[in-house]
């Protein structure tokens, strides 16, 4: 099955062309769609994925000599999608002020599609039904203890103060690995309604009416981990002004940025093969600028590269790269997460 992101499977299933409009403006404020896999599920409410949790036991074998049978072990994982919804109301007077109404109906659209963005975002690495079972689960909830059965792709930076610590994910994108699902049967998980004229009230809890025009955005979506061995969490890397990756204050420690270099360079040996799917590494922007910092310093001998690239719509751009692996600057990725034992 292709690698398809949310732009092609929106491209393939909506003709009319509202819902690719919807899904670039997405993908260009969220350089996780740009990457990651997007799989119809298998279910009306998300996915359930097979996983191996054995492999079969095989045998040498002589002539004449029989063997004994084996199988693999297998586990059923039901993860679930989100559903993230918004309702547009702009004041019809307003409109017909600004003299150009769709353009005007966009640019409020836009900001509350960001707000989508911004969200889903979140959700991919902090999600968490334990806290809130609207959610699907994400990245860091699964990836959080170097003692538990995945614990080996949990690579500590070394970080010891509370709740000034940030993450560096490297995650493999393929139908096989790691992707985000959209409910069977949806037009890739996405919807925008025109909901035209209504009658609505106004914002001051007055109960007094207004004519309005209407528009309802809808994003259904999750994650799925069939194979965690393809995505890795290099934690517990410290941002305080002082000790850390603070390029904010000004402080710039080449010893700190050599180290995350060598991490990367353990995070990228965790993967069990890159040719796999789509492997993207993910930080914020703190990490972001001193890596680039480095890049611009050191050059190809730090394994960063600066490339010329060309995004899905066409738009030069240069591209952070390690050892020829995309770095994504995302900063849904906090500087303010809990030490990972």
């Amino acid at each position: 099955m292709a690698n398809l992101t949310l732009i092609d499977w929106s491209k393939r299933v909506d003709p009319d062309g509202s819902v690719p409009v919807i899904a670039n403006i997405l993908a260009q404020t969220n350089a996780i769609l740009t990457d990651a896999t997007v799989v119809q599920g298998n279910l009306p409410t998300g996915h359930r994925v097979t996983i191996a949790t054995g492999l079969p036991t095989v045998y040498y074998r002589a002539l004449n000599q029989g063997i004994p049978t084996s199988k693999a072990t297998t586990a059923q994982v039901d993860e679930s999608c989100s559903i993230l919804e918004a309702r547009s109301e702009v004041d019809i007077d307003l409109l017909m002020l600004n003299g150009n109404t769709a353009e005007f109906r966009m640019s409020e659209a836009r900001l509350f599609l960001e707000a989508m963005n911004q969200t889903m975002a979140t959700g991919v690495f902090y999600g968490n039904p334990a806290t809130d079972p609207k959610q699907f689960l994400g990245l860091a909830a699964r990836y959080s203890s170097t003692a538990a059965g995945n614990g080996q792709n949990i690579i500590l930076g070394g970080g010891t103060a509370a709740n000034v610590q940030t993450s560096v994910w490297l995650i493999c994108w393929s139908d096989q690995t790691v992707f985000m699902p959209f409910p069977k049967g949806s037009k890739a998980g996405l919807l925008q309604e025109d909901l035209k004229r209504q009658t609505s009230y106004d914002a001051g809890g007055t109960g007094l009416r207004l004519e309005v025009m209407a528009e309802r955005f809808q994003w259904k979506t999750g994650l799925v981990v069939k194979d965690w061995r393809y995505a890795v969490r290099v934690c517990n890397l410290e941002v305080a002004a002082s000790t850390g990756i603070q390029e904010l204050s000004g402080v710039w420690a080449t010893t700190v940025t050599t180290n995350i270099i060598h991490l990367l360079a353990k995070a990228i040996a965790r993967i069990p093969n890159t040719a796999m799917g789509r492997c993207v590494f993910y930080m914020n922007r703190t990490v972001f600028t001193a890596l680039l910092r480095t890049a611009m310093e050191k050059g190809a001998a730090s394994g960063l590269t600066i490339q010329a690239a060309a995004t899905q719509f066409g738009t030069p751009q240069s591209m952070l790269s390690f050892l020829g692996i995309p770095i994504r600057q995302c900063d849904a990725i906090v500087n303010t997460e809990a030490l990972v034992s």
